[in-house]
Formats: C-alpha cells, sequence, structure tokens
C-alpha cells in the first residue's frame, strides 16, 4: 500500500487531486464565512465598547447553519455540492432560483486540486507533503479574500507565520530558525517602513497592516535574502495589473497587494536564490 501512494505515481496522484479538489470545497467556506464572522465580531466589539446592546444574531461560523444558496436560503443538497462537477452539472447556477454561482468557487478548487496533485506527485505521502498543503491551504484562502474584500485576516496571516517558523526547526527546512526569525522581522519592517514614508508624504494609507504580517510570514520561508526579489515581483506585477485595469475601465481604483506579495513570496521560495545569482552575474558582465 505504501509502495502504491509513493512519490510519481499515478495512483498518489489521483489521490491527491480528489483530496485537493475536496479540500478546495471546504476553502470555499471558509473563504466566504471568515470575512463574515470577522465583520460580526467587529461589530459586537464596537456594540461593547459603546455600551450599547448587541442584536441578537443566529450562530455563524464554519460549520453552521448547513450549506445554502446566499440569495434564496435553499439548502444545498450533497449532489449539488460534489467538488468540480456539481458547478459544470448546474452550468454555474442555483438548481432553485437559477441565481449564477461565481467560478471563483470552481477555480478554488480547481487550483487546489492542481496544487495538491503536483505536492503528492512530487513527495508522496510525507510529512513534507503535509506541510505544503496546509501552507497551499492557507494562501489560497489568503489570495482569494484579499482579493474580494481587501482583507487578510491575522488568523490566517498569524498561522502562515507560524508554519514557517516552525518548518524553520524541522530537517527539511532550506534555512535555519535564525534565518526565519530575521527574514520574518525584516519582512514585516519593509513594508512597515514604506507605509510610514507614504502616509506622511501623502498623508494616505497605501496600504494596511495585513501585508506586513503577511509579508514576514512569507519570508519566515524564504529568509531575508531573496526579499527583494519578493518585493520587486509583486511590485511589478501590482503595478502591471493596475495599469491594465485603468486602461481597460478608464478610472482608477485601489488594488489589493496581498495576491501580488504570494505571488512574489512563491517565486522567492523556488527561484528566489536563483534569480539574485543571475541578477548579479548579470551586473559584473555588464
Amino acid at each position: 500500500m505504501t509502495e502504491l501512494f509513493a512519490a510519481h505515481t499515478i495512483a498518489m496522484l489521483i489521490l491527491s487531486v480528489i483530496l485537493g479538489a475536496v479540500i478546495g470545497s471546504f476553502l470555499n467556506v471558509v473563504i466566504h464565512r471568515l470575512p463574515i464572522q470577522l465583520q460580526r465580531q467587529w461589530q459586537l466589539e464596537c456594540a461593547e465598547a459603546n455600551g450599547t446592546p448587541a442584536n441578537q444574531v443566529e450562530p455563524f461560523n464554519l460549520a453552521f447553519p448547513a450549506s445554502h444558496c446566499p440569495k434564496c436560503q435553499s439548502a444545498i443538497a450533497w449532489y449539488d455540492n460534489i467538488p468540480l462537477l456539481s458547478f459544470l452539472l448546474l452550468r454555474a447556477r442555483c438548481r432553485h432560483c437559477k441565481t449564477p454561482i461565481s467560478i471563483s468557487y470552481w477555480a478554488v478548487e480547481i487550483i487546489a486540486a492542481i496544487s495538491f496533485g503536483l505536492i503528492g506527485w512530487q513527495y508522496g505521502i510525507t510529512v513534507p507533503a503535509l506541510f505544503y498543503a496546509v501552507v497551499t491551504s492557507l494562501l489560497i484562502c489568503l489570495f482569494v479574500i484579499d482579493l474580494h474584500h481587501k482583507l487578510l485576516p491575522d488568523v490566517l496571516n498569524y498561522s502562515l507565520l507560524w508554519l514557517g517558523l516552525l518548518w524553520s526547526l524541522s530537517e527539511y527546512s532550506s534555512i535555519t530558525t535564525e534565518q526565519a526569525l530575521i527574514g520574518a522581522v525584516v519582512g514585516y519592517l519593509s513594508l512597515w517602513s514604506v507605509y510610514w514614508v507614504f502616509k506622511l508624504l501623502t498623508k494616505k494609507e497605501g496600504m494596511g497592516y495585513g501585508d506586513f504580517k503577511l509579508l514576514a510570514a512569507l519570508t519566515a520561508f524564504t529568509g531575508a535574502t531573496v526579499l527583494p526579489v519578493t518585493v520587486l515581483a509583486a511590485s511589478l506585477c501590482g503595478a502591471v495589473v493596475g495599469i491594465v485595469y485603468i486602461k481597460l475601465s478608464g478610472r482608477a481604483q485601489p488594488i489589493p497587494f496581498g495576491p501580488f506579495l504570494i505571488g512574489g513570496g512563491i517565486i522567492s521560495y523556488f527561484w528566489g536564490h536563483e534569480l539574485l545569482y543571475a541578477y548579479w552575474s548579470w551586473l559584473g558582465g555588464a
């Protein structure tokens, strides 16, 4: 059985893709409900701080209420909640009220399925595979939530940060714990400094504190050495997307930086040192 589900086997690939699609379905629940939970929590805290009675509302968390259409409130049957397939069978519409279902749900399941498939194919059933699966799940949630709500929840940022620091203690990490700690601190302070310089010069806030925490979490995995790669890649991608958006829509609008930081962090984690080496070699030959 162990050999059947080892790395680089078709059985492991199929199992990983199926598991990824199922996990992706759960990530959609987190992506949809966590911002609502946080909003309700903030409203409750504000009411308590002001000494006003909070409105009584039904419990709302990742498990309750059961899955339902946000438009008509109809319960979603199990056969309408099959990862990847139900979206196609329903033609991206609610069975009852025919309200369109956002393609974002399907995209999350596809990305999770592909990511888990690659992880399973490369690592099999191992500790690194479990680690990368959890990290991938957190990054997907952070990416989509920030894209939709311009929000990077602390519970996800801190979970990612602690995973990076704990991973540095393991034999599988490519950096030491000291490098991970320094990376997290430098990552946070780099954007924190940019934020305050920009605010002092323009009297405006260019980014949120969630971006600082996210970069700290990402550099806990990569170390501070490749931080310039992360920031430069994120900034260039953000600038290109922003310019294209303005050209197409004809208006300027703030765009979340978190998705670009995640992209830059992934580039740095896998190819950061090679890119830095290529850059310095180019400078030496120029």
